[in-house]
């Protein structure tokens, strides 16, 4: 019999589609024999269709893989297999439908799902087919995307990176803007000398055409070009002209879109309150980068403008009480007070907002424009931290007199709750990347708001219907406000369209009718009518976001319906990805912001229903690999699963899947296995199983409970770092970082001691640093050191540390030729609001009997089996019973609360 070869293609097409890399191997039994990128954009509305043709060379069947990064605001609205003339379509379907025929393929142990992550502008579509010898396989994918201009002009990403030369390679972008197009700029990388002469572009009055033809020669000579071919962007940047204020009115097919951005206006002096979150989190390159932006933000300041700062931990600081205007001497003193910005203590949101709003209600300036903008990079953890109360309060503050964005720092934040907390303002959410140009990152966020031009921007349509947004706290230069909407009876005479706004100085109206005779091509294309669904569905997402009980309901089933009448892949829709008889159909989410990819040491909690997208330990590579059983036919059992490292066996698909599904979905929890002893499983309500005895590593902690003879127990995965104890009321964060081994408890422990003290220890020693000077203790002294705040005590290879009210003994485990950490905490924290690993205060639980066992905790019945831990409060170390339980029973959350990207 013949083996199958497991090969992955990907592709990259505009607004950032993306390809992974191939060996190279020029004796390769597969080719891309196309790869076209076609874009058409029309009024701002760009419609990309990426088409991969590839030809199995050799007589055995081959599992291709099509793989694809779209943008985030992108919805795919088409997707179709062409396999020896038959054609097989994804079916968009609402995501309830769509999942239930994901879950019914993962009980039966078939490969499905897509994998989709989010990364910084991007997420993933990916799928395979096997095709039979010497055959071909086309693969075309649509998406959509209505074109943000940001600082005066829209940008399409064009970013290739092919996973050889490519004979037919073709890029092709129409550019139809009614207005005129005022500039036209190509740039990136692969723009540069050697593929210059590549590119072609054309620049009519409002009409563009760029194409770029490279030759196989040229894929492979550019400077980051190789064997396997380009490697590189083109950045394609254009802006319309405006000819009146009112901008840019069109119409077609019964809709109407309307691009409102006036230049020829004053800016108007603004009230701006930066609040900067201090915490302890934002401990090391975080507060650096944020002193960094914050200082050239100060620096740009207008001398009209008025601004204030606030910092806020567990307390709120003020740098002035009332706003200051930005003159020189100002703004000096508030760049000395930005450079001594140190984190510590816990985090009070909720005080720090109403403050700002406080402060901007109680300085208002005539003819200006005032804005919040918060930046922080953790959940409240003290003073009011009920999110929903939270939120309560500050609408109540803002009463829709200012916006406020708010940004969120690093993948730890709640930015749920953030970006809701913006939206229900009139700002926006953000999230900053925690790379190295995140300051890079703030100051672009503060460049789209520097300059207010209009503010009460209301957007009137007579005669029109079923609208989009209307009304606008403000609006910025290099922005633009657009709004679309339906024509009823197309009855354009009657319509007519309003802007009433106030500018620096004045109110201001504006005022246009449709023109009456529109050009043939705009009046035959739908562009306009799928714009107008385009946003309405956006807007509908973000109003979602902000409702609750039947008003939430009603806002997603609109929002559903016309996801499923123009074939939208949204957070609300999936699309059912067809394939030839006897093989598995696949279902493609659309993940939301924060969702993460889970690695192969990690399941991430947070995630829905990305739980496919696991990485192995090998470098990024597709390459040809056997099939068993998949030889001769389509599909075929018992094959890896094709993910963005490599080749994931099916073992370690099973557990990822069943742990993943059990995690984030109880209702379709599964029986999975013991890390220690496979005979050993946790018995759930089993709809699903899982039958592989391979999972992946975890620590065991132990719960302890009240007035019983047995503790709680339960695992979380390893090599995570933890939250273990926050006490905001004598500024003490204390944070540790789990081995990469099963049961190796913790290689690092870092404890934060107010604003400039901190301990740190691991396996080799000990580093006390007291604000001025940095002491280390090596684990086999004997040391007695104390401070005014801080007793160090170090004895038999165990730690004993005293800071106010807190004791903490950490020890020096040597198990299976393993050293790590364990700490323990001897004596709790006074005061509220302490949180952590190590703060979970005692359960009290009833057991229930029945066919399965239960516990009954907090009212609430909780699967558990009987198991065992190692206790390692004590020395000696015992192994001890306990019912092990859940991990989101144990935490009565998500890990997600108690887990920091840095110590």
């Amino acid at each position: 019999m013949m083996k199958g070869v497991s090969v992955g293609v990907g592709l990259l097409g505009l607004l950032l589609a993306c390809v992974t890399t191939a060996p190279t191997d020029k004796n390769r039994d597969w080719d891309i024999y196309s790869f076209h990128i076609n874009s058409t954009v029309t009024s701002r509305y760009a419609t990309t269709i990426i088409t991969s043709r590839v030809a199995n060379r050799i007589d055995q069947s081959q599992e291709i893989e099509f793989h694809v990064k779209i943008p985030k605001n992108a919805f795919i609205s088409k997707f179709k297999m062409t396999i020896e003339g038959q054609t097989y379509d994804g079916i968009v379907k609402q995501k309830e439908e769509a999942q239930q025929q994901y879950t019914q393929a993962v009980s039966r142990g078939q490969s499905a799902g897509i994998v989709s992550s989010v990364g910084r502008t991007l997420e993933e579509f990916k799928t395979s087919v096997t095709v039979a010898a010497l055959s071909k396989v086309t693969f075309e994918l649509t998406y959509e995307e209505l074109l943000k201009r940001r600082l005066g002009k829209y940008e399409l990403l064009i970013h290739a990176r092919p996973m050889q030369p490519v004979a037919d390679f073709k890029i092709d972008v129409y550019i139809n803007e009614r207005p005129g197009i005022n500039f036209l700029d190509i740039t990136g990388g692969l723009s540069t000398e050697a593929l210059a002469n590549a590119i072609t572009k054309t620049h009519a009055s409002s009409e563009a055409w760029v194409h770029f033809y490279p030759s196989k020669e040229q894929q492979s000579q550019c400077e980051s070009c190789g064997e396997q071919g380009l490697n590189g962007d083109l950045v394609i940047a254009y802006d319309v002209h405006r000819k009146t204020s009112m901008g840019d009115l069109n119409e077609a097919k019964g809709y109407f879109v309307h691009h409102f951005a006036p230049s020829n206006l004053p800016r108007i002096p603004k009230n701006v309150v930066f609040i900067i979150d201090r915490s302890g989190s934002m401990h090391g390159r975080k507060m650096e980068q944020t002193r960094e932006a914050l200082l050239k933000i100060l620096g740009d300041l207008a001398e009209d403008d008025h601004f204030g700062l606030i910092t806020f931990d567990s307390s709120v600081s003020t740098w002035r009480k009332e706003l200051l205007p930005a003159n020189q001497d100002n703004l000096e003193a508030a760049k000395s007070f930005a450079r001594h910005i140190h984190e510590r203590g816990a985090t009070d949101i909720n005080a720090a907002v109403l403050e700002g709003t406080a402060m901007l209600n109680r300085h208002p300036q005539e003819g200006s424009a005032s804005l919040l903008i918060l930046l922080t990079d953790g959940d409240p953890t003290t003073g009011e931290t009920n999110l929903e109360k939270i939120h309560e309060n500050i609408k109540e503050a803002i009463g829709k007199k200012f916006p406020l964005y708010c940004l969120g720092f690093g993948m730890d934040v709640n930015f749920d709750f953030l970006e809701k907390m913006a939206l229900e303002n009139g700002g926006v959410g953000r999230r900053i990347y925690t790379d190295s140009d995140a300051a890079l990152q703030l100051q672009g966020f503060y460049e789209e708001v520097a300059t207010p031009l209009l503010t009460d921007v209301q957007m009137v349509y007579l005669g029109g219907a079923n609208l989009t947004q209307t009304n606008f706290s403000q609006y910025y230069n290099g922005s633009e406000i657009v709004v679309a909407g339906q024509i009823p009876d197309n009855n354009i005479e009657m319509f007519t369209a309003e802007v009433i706004a106030i500018s620096k100085s004045n109110r201001v109206m504006y005022s246009d009718t449709l023109p009456t005779k529109e050009p043939i091509e705009a009046r035959s294309d739908s562009h306009i009518q799928r714009l107008w669904a385009y946003l309405t569905v956006k807007q509908l997402l973000d109003k979602e976001v902000q409702l609750s009980g039947t008003a939430k309901e009603k806002v997603k089933k609109e929002a559903l319906d016309l996801c499923l009448k123009y074939g939208f892949v949204t957070p609300f829709t999936s699309m059912v990805v067809t394939k030839p008889q006897g093989e598995d159909s696949q279902v493609a989410h659309k993940p939301k912001e924060g969702e993460k990819r889970i690695q192969s040491s990690q399941v991430d909690y947070g995630s829905s229903l990305h739980f496919l997208n696991h990485q192995v330990h090998r470098a990024p590579e597709l390459s040809a690999r056997n099939i068993p059983g998949s030889a001769n036919k389509r599909g075929g059992g018992g094959r890896g699963i094709m993910s963005s490292g490599g080749l994931m066996s099916r073992s370690d698909y099973d557990y990822d899947v069943g742990h993943a599904v059990q995690q984030s979905f109880p209702d379709f929890a599964m029986d999975f296995l013991d890390f220690n002893d496979p005979l050993r499983a946790h018995p759930t309500k089993t709809t699903m199983r899982t039958t592989t005895t391979t999972v992946s590593p975890v620590q065991r902690f132990l719960l302890p409970a009240e007035g019983q003879a047995l503790p709680l127990c339960y695992d979380i995965p390893v090599a995570l770092s933890l939250r273990l104890l926050i006490d905001p009321n004598n500024d003490l964060a204390m944070n540790g970082q789990l081995g990469q081994s099963p049961s190796a408890g913790y290689q690092k422990i870092v404890i934060h001691y107010r604003s400039d003290q901190h301990i740190g220890l691991d396996t080799t020693g000990i580093t006390f640093n007291d604000g001025q000077n940095t002491t280390y203790f090596s684990w086999s002294l004997k040391i007695n050191h104390e401070t005014d705040s801080v007793s160090l005590i170090l004895r038999d290879k165990e730690m004993d540390v005293t800071i106010a009210s807190t004791r903490v003994v950490i020890m020096l485990y040597k198990r299976n030729g393993i050293k790590f950490l364990w700490p323990v905490l001897r004596q709790r924290p006074t005061g509220e609001n302490i949180i952590g690993i190590m703060a979970l205060p005692p359960v009290a639980y009833e057991e229930v009997q029945g066919i399965t066992m239960k516990l009954k905790i907090q009212d609430k019945e909780v699967d558990v089996s009987r198991d065992s831990a190692v206790d390692l409060s004590v020395r000696s170390a015992p192994n001890v019973a306990c019912w092990l339980m859940p991990l989101q029973s144990a935490l009565l959350g998500g890990l997600a609360d108690f887990t920091v990207t840095q110590l």
